[in-house]
């Protein structure tokens, strides 16, 4: 048995890390297409695109691992049945749940694992991954000065260079536009000729200029009805570029790290506390503040609480207005409708925040759920893919391919349909994210019974002659039934 055991290890161990990488790499791709724009021509440094891509490819396991489990078993077992080893196999009296037993188990310690990663490694990935690329989106493009085209990259100022020397440093025909007064287009340099050359570190761009003018229009003088213009002659101009900016600067992490996706278990559960007083306490201040305003009215509802009617001084509003004059009245009547306008903008505010912090609360119990869920969809795949390579016993990666890409687009969709109903409430977290889980566990046990038994689920003689026997054995019963009936007629 230890060496039939080794074989179906050996037989499943190599398409899990194929098919595993070979995903994983499809979704990276994915990334870099999604994010293409964001990344070109930024001049990175390849260290901080090898960090983006490793992150990036670690958050999208819980997505390639599934789909490499569903695949590599359904391989496994359709080579399996392809070469006939599963019918010399069950020919020595070896059942179908044996040979799966090895399996089982490797795949309840990768479920394992998944959890492990899932509430481990995968928030501090997500944090890394995250703060990279909020960095790598807000980098400047790199510095790229073309000919005969206005170049506004560096802040404050618009340049246009006419030609540019084979070189690379000689430039012909500059303008310069100094927009650093925030006044539009007063201050312009330009120039026959000059030097275009960047400091060692890249910080600095400097420029000696050649053979120009200095345009200045005066504006912004007090009781002027003119404008003065100056213009400057100079043989020589050395001008200065701060070029720090197109450095790629990191953002603190530790105001990503407060982020739902960012945390585990733990820190979940201590997030959704929070969240929850915090409601509580927005709540109950509002129920108080709307006391104090309408005190006296017992039908009043906050966001959560209602006022009980035994707590109310009821008053006589009447009453309490009789003797005041007209001036006092309209006084009186305008206090009361700036206090219920006030009392009304603040209601629809709280309910405004409340709404947003139930969200909030809504993602916070998805992340928690989807800690356990990567798990169990190692599990449930395996038991679709594994009895389902061994009944149609097809090998490689055309038939099994193409049906593991239908069932894992069955499960994704129905996840991501449940996980959405659970931000728009209209599902309970625990129903939402284990929808996909309870659908297709069913289906797991029903194929792995069928395998297990050797029920020709596939084989199209048995389905025709199951209908056969459907349709052909009504008619005979209802001819049988007929010929019964004629009989006794004619006795009578």
């Amino acid at each position: 048995m230890k060496k039939l055991y080794l074989l179906i290890l050996r037989s499943y161990l190599g398409p899990l890390v194929l098919t595993f990488f070979i995903a994983l790499f499809i979704l990276v791709m994915q990334f870099l297409w999604k994010y293409i724009d964001d990344l070109v021509g930024k001049g990175l440094q390849w260290q901080v695109i090898g960090e983006l891509l490793f992150y990036a490819s670690t958050t999208f396991v819980p997505l390639a691992l599934p789909l490499a489990i569903l695949l590599s078993s359904l391989m496994t077992f359709g080579n399996l049945g392809e070469r006939y080893e599963l019918v010399a196999i069950k020919s020595a009296g070896i059942s179908l749940r044996t040979v799966m037993k090895p399996l089982v188990v490797l795949s309840v310690f990768i479920s394992i694992f998944a959890f492990f990663f899932s509430n481990n490694v995968l928030p501090v990935t997500n944090l890394k991954f995250k703060s990279i690329l909020y960095d790598v989106r807000q980098q400047k493009l790199a510095l790229n000065i073309r000919e005969g085209i206005f170049y506004n990259g560096i802040d404050g100022y618009v340049m246009r260079i006419g030609e540019k020397g084979k070189d690379g440093v000689t430039i012909r025909d500059i303008m310069i536009y100094d927009h650093t007064s925030r006044m539009g287009n007063t201050t312009v340099t330009k120039a026959k000729s000059g030097l275009m050359e960047q400091s060692e570190d890249g910080s600095i761009l400097e420029l000696t200029l050649y053979d120009g003018f200095n345009y200045d229009e005066k504006t912004g003088r007090k009781h002027e009805t003119t404008r003065p213009f100056q213009r400057t002659y100079f043989g020589e101009q050395y001008r200065r570029f701060d070029l720090s900016e197109f450095e790629m600067m990191r953002t603190n992490e530790e105001l990503f790290r407060n982020h739902y996706q960012m945390l585990n278990l733990k820190q979940l559960g201590a997030s959704e506390d929070s969240l929850l007083r915090e409601m509580d306490n927005r709540a109950t201040g509002l129920r108080r503040s709307v006391e104090i305003s309408y005190y006296y009215n017992s039908q009043l509802d906050s966001i959560r609480y209602t006022i009980l009617p035994d707590t109310i001084a009821v008053l006589n509003s009447l009453a309490a207005l009789e003797g005041l004059s007209k001036d006092d009245l309209v006084t009186v009547y305008d206090l009361a409708f700036n206090s219920a306008r006030n009392t009304r903008s603040n209601v629809e505010f709280n309910i405004t925040d409340f709404n947003s912090r139930m969200v909030l609360l809504r993602k916070h119990q998805v992340e928690w759920h989807r800690k356990f869920t990567l798990s169990i969809a190692c599990l449930v795949l395996f038991f679709i893919g594994a009895p389902l390579g061994a009944i149609i016993r097809k090998g490689g990666l055309g038939l099994p391919l193409i049906i593991s890409v239908v069932f894992f687009v069955i499960y994704h969709v129905i996840s991501i349909s449940g996980e959405k109903s659970v931000k728009a409430e209209q599902m309970e977290p625990i129903v939402g994210m284990w929808l996909s889980s309870a659908v297709l566990l069913p289906l797991g046990v029903f194929l792995t019974y069928k395998a297990t038994t050797d029920s020709p689920l596939f084989d199209t003689e048995s389905w025709q002659r199951f209908v056969r026997r459907l349709f052909l054995g009504r008619k005979s019963d209802i001819k049988l039934k007929s010929r019964t009936d004629n009989e006794d007629s004619a006795a009578l």
